[in-house]
């Protein structure tokens, strides 16, 4: 019995990747930087793990949204702008995807690495100046552009 649940949670993982990457792109850390070098207004970087996670390093004007918060708020998420996502090691990425690809969300993109590859390959990270306040307002889901200010 608990090598059937196994298999069909591997199953299910599989079947979650393999959708994901379907309606996914990638994009190495050295391209989303030049991106972001370049101030492109068609890009919103979505950081899916969680807030705390995210008060520990996360990629320069990346916003969090967890990924079991995305459902309900996509509102958030624009529609009209490449929404690269990432997470720590692209699990939650790849969820998430699937939720906005769900939601008729088109311009899906992977990070490559996720944020592990990013700091590996020696991008920079940014840090709320308040970590705590910062967690408080996330994990309200209040407005974080002032609670998460960075240093």
């Amino acid at each position: 019995m608990i090598r059937k649940s196994l298999l069909a949670l591997a199953g299910a993982c599989v079947a979650v990747a393999a959708i994901a990457s379907e309606s996914t792109t990638d994009v190495t850390p050295q391209d989303l930087q030049a991106r972001q070098q370049q101030a492109h207004d068609d890009l919103y970087v979505l950081d899916v793990r969680t807030p705390e996670e995210f008060v520990a390093g996360h990629v320069p004007g990346a916003v969090n949204i967890p990924v079991d918060h995305v459902a309900a708020r996509l509102d958030e998420v624009p529609k009209d702008k490449d929404v690269v996502l990432y997470c720590k090691s692209g699990r939650r990425a790849g969820i998430a995807s699937e939720v906005l690809a769900n939601h008729g969300y088109t311009r899906l993109q992977h990070l490559e690495g996720d944020i592990v590859g990013w700091v590996d390959q020696g991008h920079p990270v940014e840090k709320p100046k308040d970590a705590a306040a910062c967690v408080a307002a996330l994990n309200g889901g209040q407005p974080a552009e002032q609670a998460c200010a960075p240093e």
